[in-house]
Order: structure tokens, then C-alpha cells, then sequence
């Protein structure tokens, strides 16, 4: 097992004097939801997520060596140009800027470099999706190529955990973008390889009922979040609920280890619309407090309930920090459930806006 002073390399083999690397890397919903974080973006608890296909992130990272005298320059800093779909992107740029402060202890070549980042989502902009974990793990991703052109002994292995370390120091939760369809990260007693400092892909069975399972996205308020996840992070500091809230999240996280196993979907269904729920209600408890779900989510809640408990269907919902309904479900109960939504939840929905996605595998090499 890797610890943070193993991923600070010594010195590089090779010389890159330019080049380019381009990476896709996807969104991720947490079942067991992370909730709170200590210093150096380590988690107050474990989660687990399911990986996304669809909504992803794409990320060309182009990088040219700086001049001697450039880079001999007492002022010298991080230098690189940001692009969102093509167009130059200022606001996006103190997060890239921060994101290098925190990782030049574990990539030392940084200031070596100009970059110019050119990067893309495959979901539409300001959809109520949170990019920042799969655009932080695609970065990561590109980062780590470079590295390891530097240093081709590296293993995969290394290569991986140090994506998702990095990728954490950016978006806590991109460092369950980079590998695995089911995803842990934080210290898990039961869980085998699991660390605070990055994601490993769940190490046990999986029962058949979870292999391409279906997460449709219902885009209840495209709108800016009302709190950013930073601040509701924060607000878990001095929380009269939180430490029960943690030990809740090691004992969901236990019972999920053996669903995964015997494939119990009325079980799964119990745990994650109650981590929805409980993220919620730690919110709505906090001080300053916040209620992120609208309206539209308690209708769509309500009819998911009231639509499984006719049909018998096992689909459930999850939620992430705001009013955005996921709506997970077995892939053999696609038809009946996509028709259920768009005869009954669509209405509730900004503009009818929902998108289809289903697990997948981790972040992907295009070139």
C-alpha cells in the first residue's frame, strides 16, 4: 500500500521537450455519500460510488518545456492557458492555479512546463451536473501521462493511485473517476486496500443485478448551486449530528459489502435513498442552514415511490447537494422505468432536461 511521501518522486530518466495528451474521464454518484473532510481534502468518512459512461469530461493537455532563462526567472509561477470548449476560460483559472499549488510537491516538474488545458463535458454546460470530479480526474489523468513519460518505469498501479491521489487534491470526489466501476474511497476496516489518500475499485463480488446498472439524471434546477460543496463540507465542522453521521457511514458501507455480494436490491434501495436523505437532512441541520432540494425533487420522490410499490419495480432514487434526482435501476428494468419517466417525471424536470447514463469503467486514453 502506497503512502503520500511514496508518490514525491526523486528525479526523472527522460527529457520531454513537448507534446500532448488527451483523456476522458467520467462523473460519478456516491451511494454511500462522503460528507465532511479534514485538512488536505481527506475524507471525514468512506464512500462508494457508482462510475458513470455518459457524463464525462475530455481533456487535452498540450505542454511545451520552458526556456532556460524563463524558467531560471526568480518570478517564475505555474504558467498555462485554459480553454472550455475552445474559448479561453479566466474564471475557471485560480481553481487550476490552486489545484497546481496543492500538487507541485508530487509532480515537481510543473513550473518546468507552459500547458495550454482544452476542455470539454459531454453533458450540456450548466446542467445541474457537477464536472468538477470528472474534469479534475481527466486532468489527473493527463498530468500522470506526462510523469510517466518522464519515468516509463513506472507501474500501473502507481500510476493509478497517484491519478486519483491527485485528482482528490483538486475535487475530493474526482478520485472515483479514474478506475472501477464501483468505487471506495476512505479507510473501510472490512475493505481491503481502501485509503483515505485515494479511490481503489471495490475489491469483492459483484452479484449480476448491479452489472450495467442504469442511472438516469433528472435535471430538476440547472441553476448554481445554493451552497457550494466546499462550504457544505465546512458546515460538518462543530455539527451537532456529524460524528453519528460518520459511524452511519462505516456501517452503510459494511451492510453494502455483503448487497454488492448476494445482490439484495430491496436492501440496496434501503441504504442509498437513506444516504440521500440523511446528506440532505445534515444540511438542513447545519448552521447556517440550507434546504437544496426543490419542490420538483419531493414530487419525483414521491412517484418513485409510489411506482415501485405497484409495479414492484426495484428502482430508487439518490441525490447529490442539490435539487437534481438520480434515478438508479437494473438494467433488465429499463424499458418499464424509462417509460415511467417520461410518462410521470419529465414534467417536473427544467425544460423536460434528463439524461440516460449507466456505470462505466473509469477514465479513458483517446490519443
Amino acid at each position: 500500500m502506497f503512502t503520500a511521501i511514496d508518490f514525491i518522486p526523486s528525479q526523472y530518466s527522460q527529457i520531454l521537450e513537448s507534446g500532448h495528451f488527451q483523456w476522458s474521464a467520467p462523473s460519478n454518484i456516491a451511494l454511500v455519500k462522503y460528507w465532511g473532510k479534514k485538512d488536505n481534502q481527506i475524507p471525514a468518512n468512506p464512500s462508494v460510488s457508482f462510475t458513470l459512461n455518459n457524463c464525462k469530461t475530455i481533456t487535452k493537455l498540450a505542454f511545451d518545456k520552458k526556456s532556460i532563462s524563463t524558467a531560471l526567472d526568480v518570478t517564475n509561477e505555474f504558467s498555462f492557458d485554459l480553454l472550455f470548449e475552445g474559448k479561453p476560460k479566466e474564471d475557471f483559472k485560480p481553481k487550476i492555479q490552486k489545484f497546481f499549488e496543492r500538487i507541485e510537491i508530487y509532480l515537481p516538474f510543473l513550473k518546468d512546463y507552459h500547458f495550454t488545458i482544452d476542455t470539454q463535458n459531454t453533458f450540456p454546460h450548466s446542467s445541474g451536473i457537477a464536472s468538477s470530479a470528472s474534469g479534475m480526474a481527466a486532468l489527473a489523468m493527463n498530468l500522470m501521462s506526462l510523469e510517466k513519460a518522464l519515468n516509463p518505469t513506472m507501474t500501473e498501479d502507481y500510476f493509478y493511485q497517484k491519478a486519483s491521489l491527485l485528482a482528490r487534491l483538486g475535487s475530493g470526489s474526482a478520485c472515483r473517476s479514474v478506475k472501477g466501476q464501483v468505487v471506495v474511497w476512505g479507510n473501510q476496516a472490512n475493505i481491503e486496500g481502501s485509503s483515505d489518500l485515494f479511490g481503489v475499485e471495490f475489491p469483492y463480488t459483484i452479484h449480476e443485478n448491479f452489472k450495467n446498472y442504469q442511472d438516469t439524471i433528472l435535471l430538476v434546477d440547472k441553476g448554481e448551486k445554493q451552497v457550494s460543496s466546499t462550504v457544505g463540507h465546512e458546515l460538518m465542522h462543530n455539527h451537532p449530528f456529524a460524528e453519528r453521521r460518520f459511524e452511519q457511514a462505516h456501517e452503510n458501507l459494511d451492510q453494502l459489502i455483503a448487497i454488492f455480494e448476494n445482490g439484495n436490491l430491496e436492501e440496496f434501495i434501503k441504504i442509498v435513498e437513506s444516504e440521500a436523505l440523511t446528506l440532505h437532512a445534515m444540511m438542513m441541520t447545519s448552521m447556517p442552514y440550507f434546504i437544496l432540494m426543490k419542490p420538483n425533487t419531493l414530487e419525483i420522490i414521491n412517484r418513485i415511490w409510489k411506482f415501485r410499490t405497484e409495479t414492484q419495480i426495484p428502482v430508487c432514487f439518490t441525490l447529490d447537494a442539490g435539487a437534481n434526482v438520480h434515478v438508479l435501476y437494473p438494467n433488465k428494468d429499463k424499458e418499464s422505468v424509462l417509460q415511467f419517466i417520461k410518462d410521470e417525471l419529465v414534467g417536473y424536470c427544467q425544460n423536460g432536461q434528463y439524461l440516460c447514463d449507466e456505470i462505466g469503467n473509469g477514465a479513458t486514453q483517446l490519443e
